[in-house]
């Protein structure tokens, strides 16, 4: 048995080529599948794949996968203005000191604006294709530990689930041995409704008949706790399956509730409308269970 959740959460960071990043990957319950991608300025390029590989890994559920990313402290480019430089010196060498003045020093001079720029280096675009690569390489995994996390829930889920099935395919015996449903228990009763029914002058013999016929249909219920049967042993057999499942079991649980249901409003004995409301009670818990199921 291999089931698979749909809750889960991955993270997974890395540096390359001067940028550090990280993937924070968590997913939740849904219908179908649902992707839900955050990338920052200068990574969009690789959304694409990013989206395609999410869809391959995941069947169902809402996905939220968010990329951090933060570029490395550059180291700055110094570029000294050599012309200017040589321009400034040429000029004060002309000039005639006085006063106290003294000759201008190299200091002084670099202090000029626009002697000396400090800038950042260029984005190298070499370097963010290989940052942009070596993301994509920690968004598998991270899938892989997301799925890894969904994997063992599943499996903790199973167990439940396979427990649930077995509860209800023990109900389901229960009913259908139920002393109610024995053919004498049935005729009795039957008989002891005609009496009753019989007693009252103004009801003819058509509705009598009528009346008689419902309550002979009401007495068996054997195709309710038929459908019932197939309908459990449909879902064991899915228990035993890989892959994602979850929309089938879902199907099968409200199949399972509709009949319960009828089982519990063509009863007319109390043991057996017992038996029908705890079926009911077991089915909505398997199928709030089945929810998180991919």
């Amino acid at each position: 048995m291999t089931l698979a959740s749909m809750t889960g959460f991955a993270r997974v960071a890395g540096a390359s080529a001067g940028y550090r990043w990280a993937w924070e990957i968590k997913s939740v319950n849904a219908k179908g599948l649902d992707l839900r991608l955050r990338l920052p300025p200068g990574f969009d390029a690789i959304e694409a794949e990013a989206r395609a590989r999410l869809a391959q890994a995941l069947s169902r559920g809402t996905c939220y996968a968010t990329l951090s990313v933060q570029r490395e402290t550059a180291v700055p480019e110094v570029r000294v203005n050599q012309d200017l430089l040589c321009l400034l010196a040429d000029a004060l060498a002309g000039v005639p000191l006085s006063n106290g003045l003294r000759p201008a020093s190299l200091d002084g001079l670099l202090s000029v604006r626009g002697v000396v720029e400090i800038r950042d280096r260029n984005e190298d675009e070499a370097e963010l294709a290989q940052a942009q690569e070596a993301a994509l390489a920690g968004l598998e995994e991270a899938l892989a530990a997301l799925v890894a996390m969904r994997g063992s829930e599943g499996r903790v889920l199973g167990q439940v689930l396979s427990a649930r099935i077995e509860k209800l395919a023990v109900l389901q015996r229960a009913a259908d041995e139920c002393p109610a449903r024995k053919p004498e228990a049935i005729k009795a009763k039957l008989a002891e409704t005609l009496t009753l029914l019989a007693g009252h002058r103004h009801l003819d013999e058509n509705r009598l008949y009528q009346e008689a016929l419902l309550l002979a249909a009401k007495a068996g219920r054997s195709e309710e706790l038929d459908r019932l049967a197939t309908h459990i042993g449909a879902i064991a057999e899915l228990l035993e399956k890989s892959g994602p499942i979850g929309r089938r079991l879902d199907f099968l649980a409200q199949e399972l509730g509709r009949e319960a249901n009828t089982l519990c409003a063509k009863s007319n004995d109390a043991s057996l409308t017992a038996i029908g409301l705890e079926l009911r009670v077991e089915i909505e818990q398997f199928r709030e269970q089945v929810q998180n199921i991919e």
